[in-house]
């Protein structure tokens, strides 16, 4: 994925792409929590993509301010939405338990990893995701 390719797939997935008539932008990943559609695995592993494509970007001293905020609005959202339990979809029963778990793993991960980017650790930040996907 290149660092373009990366940045314009976190604005889709963070509802931020000003496309809003392009497929993308409901089937992200908060596209896809409102209105709920289910969780797609593919949305975590692409937001995970693209951070490891920005990683020398977001390295740099100086950050694409719109992908931070695409990747922080894709955690605050997701947890405000999915996994609080008054939260939108846990409060109206659109989510069962097992799901919102796996979805509080996911944005843990993603958050994760952008805050050890952001440190300079672009190894530790994808280690864990990394042997999660191990066979």
């Amino acid at each position: 994925m290149t660092p373009a390719a990366a940045r314009e797939a976190l604005l889709f997935h963070s509802g931020a792409h000003p496309d809003v008539d392009d497929p993308r932008w409901r089937t992200g990943f908060l596209g896809s929590l409102r209105p709920f559609s289910g969780l797609r695995e593919e949305n975590y592993h692409e937001v995970m993509a693209a951070l490891r494509a920005l990683t020398e970007q977001l390295q740099a001293d100086s950050v694409p301010r719109e992908v931070v905020s695409a990747v922080v609005g894709i955690c605050h959202f997701g947890r405000a939405w999915g996994v609080a339990p008054d939260g939108m979809l846990r409060g109206n029963g659109l989510i069962d338990d097992e799901d919102a778990a796996r979805l509080e793993d996911w944005i843990w991960t993603i958050s994760y990893a952008l805050s050890m980017i952001l440190d300079g650790d672009a190894a530790e930040a994808f280690d864990e995701y990394d042997r999660e996907r191990r066979p």
